[in-house]
Parts: C-alpha cells; sequence; structure tokens
C-alpha cells in the first residue's frame, strides 16, 4: 500500500491520506470543495462547490498515476437532493463520455457548512 498526498489539493484536515493505492487500485478519499490554498468554498453556489470537489478528485487521481477514464466507482454526498441535477450535469461535464459507477447520497450536512463531498475507486 501507497499513500498519496496530492500537491494540488489542500493538505488533508485530519489523520489520512489523499488517496491510497493497493492492489491494481486507487482509494481516494472524500474530496471537499476547498481549494489549493485552503480555502473553504462555503456559500460560493452549488455547482461552482460541485466543480471544485470534482477538480481535487481528478487531482488525486493524477497524483496516483491514473485518470478520470479509469474510475470505477464515485460515492457522492450532496446537502439536499434537490442539487442532484445540477451535480449530474458538471459531473457529466467534467468526466466527458465516461460514466464510472456512481451513488448519489443525500445527507442532512457536511463539514464546514459545504454541499458536496466525493470519494471514488480507480484502476491505476
Amino acid at each position: 500500500m501507497a499513500e498519496i498526498d496530492v500537491p494540488a489539493n489542500a493538505p488533508p484536515g485530519g489523520h489520512y491520506s489523499h488517496a491510497a493505492t493497493g492492489a491494481g487500485l486507487v482509494f481516494i478519499s472524500g474530496q471537499l470543495p476547498i481549494d489549493p490554498q485552503g480555502v473553504r468554498l462555503t456559500g460560493a453556489p452549488f455547482a461552482d462547490q460541485a466543480r471544485c470537489a470534482i477538480n481535487n478528485l481528478l487531482a488525486a487521481l493524477a497524483a496516483a498515476g491514473s485518470g478520470p477514464e479509469r474510475l470505477l466507482k464515485v460515492n457522492v454526498y450532496i446537502v439536499d437532493i434537490a442539487h442532484w441535477p445540477a451535480f449530474d450535469a458538471v459531473y457529466a461535464a467534467q468526466l466527458g463520455h465516461h460514466r464510472p459507477a456512481r451513488a448519489v447520497i443525500p445527507v442532512p450536512e457536511l463539514h464546514h457548512g459545504l454541499l458536496v463531498e466525493i470519494d471514488g475507486i480507480a484502476a491505476l
């Protein structure tokens, strides 16, 4: 197993790494809409938060030596299921034709008052 730190993302806020690799897979920790300087996008429009969280996920994939076309499974946690169409539009724009397995899970709240978090598993 190798722990992956992602220089393009803000440092983890707890005792975890951005991603870990093992058995030919990349496991990406939950990525919140926090920019590389550590600024939380609390209060930003949902689409901007979603775009940032997805960018953080893609940066973790790249740092691990993988890419979006190798994503196998994605979990998305959103505050208020009404944001699902906006998330789906941003996600489709960023992933293009690749459509990994995905779950969208509505939650009552996320850390720091943010609206979306995304994690995933990809092949190396």
